[in-house]
């Protein structure tokens, strides 16, 4: 073991940056193979990594320098080198990704058409949050990117009464990205719709001609439901249920009705009953 070989092993890199600067945005390399000569009882404690000193790289033009050539190690890896003599760096090339470090500010929202509400509710407004805004410090390239503003967690369970409590804040670089809150408080209104009724004359498409229409469970009624700030705005007239022959059912002499035309402001239709039993007879 004391005479001189030659053998490629793999040695470990260590990068020196400002932290404080500076951060990876994706894993480093932590070593590159190189050839090397020296006795066998160094070559083997370097290849079992014993007492092993990771060559130190200080890399000139962060964050914009993104890679290096093997050969350009080399001061680095033979001055960490105890014993043994460098042959060459085996590795031909070495990546890298640093950025700058920044900190942003932006305010907090809650995204309302995301916000699911139970049938016969409406969401009913005065928003707030607190605190109304985040800072995240991390990769200037990575928060860049981030809305602003930018938008809680909603819940995935529909809300049927006011609700305050904590919406999260998520992100897919959790590794990358510190933000200085986790979570904040919101508060909204949720109110419930207000309910009608409506008797209507159904329009008839495709019925055969020299026929008397009679209905046998009418009258046709339509339900609706409505925020109350539209109660006014409703123009009852707009209303249209449409009754189609090529629908009909012979089995049981029924057509399932249509609602074909409602007002602006009308959030829920129903209507009754949910088929209109009929009988045509011949003039």
């Amino acid at each position: 073991m004391n005479k001189s070989y030659i053998a490629r092993i793999s040695y470990p890199i260590q990068f020196v940056y400002d932290q404080r600067q500076l951060v990876p945005v994706k894993p480093l390399p932590e070593e590159v193979m190189i050839s090397v000569t020296g006795k066998g009882w160094k070559l083997l404690r370097k290849s079992l990594m014993f007492q092993v000193k990771p060559a130190e790289l200080s890399i000139r033009g962060l964050p914009y320098v993104k890679q290096l050539p093997g050969y350009a190690l080399r001061p680095a890896i033979a001055n960490a080198l105890d014993g043994l003599e460098l042959n060459y760096v085996a590795t031909d090339t070495l990546y890298f990704d640093f950025d700058r470090i920044a900190t942003r500010k932006m305010p907090l929202m809650v995204d309302t058409t995301t916000v699911k509400i139970a049938p016969g509710f409406a969401y009913g407004g005065n928003l707030a949050i607190r605190p109304d805004s985040i800072t995240f410090t991390g990769p200037l390239q990575i928060i860049s990117l981030f809305p602003n503003p930018y938008p809680l967690a909603v819940p995935d369970s529909p809300f049927s009464a006011p609700f305050k409590g904590d919406m999260l804040l998520m992100h897919d670089f959790s590794n990358l990205v510190k933000a200085d809150i986790s979570k904040a408080q919101v508060q909204f209104n949720v109110i419930p719709l207000e309910k009608q009724e409506l008797v209507v004359q159904p329009v008839l498409k495709n019925f055969p001609g020299q026929y008397r229409l009679q209905y046998l469970n009418g009258p046709v009624r339509v339900k609706y439901a409505y925020h109350p700030r539209s109660r006014d705005k409703i123009q009852l007239g707009q209303f249209q249920v449409t009754l189609d022959y090529e629908r009909y059912n012979a089995a049981d002499s029924t057509i399932v009705p249509t609602v074909t035309q409602k007002p602006a402001g009308v959030r829920q239709t129903s209507i009754a009953p949910g088929k209109v039993k009929i009988s045509l007879t011949a003039l």
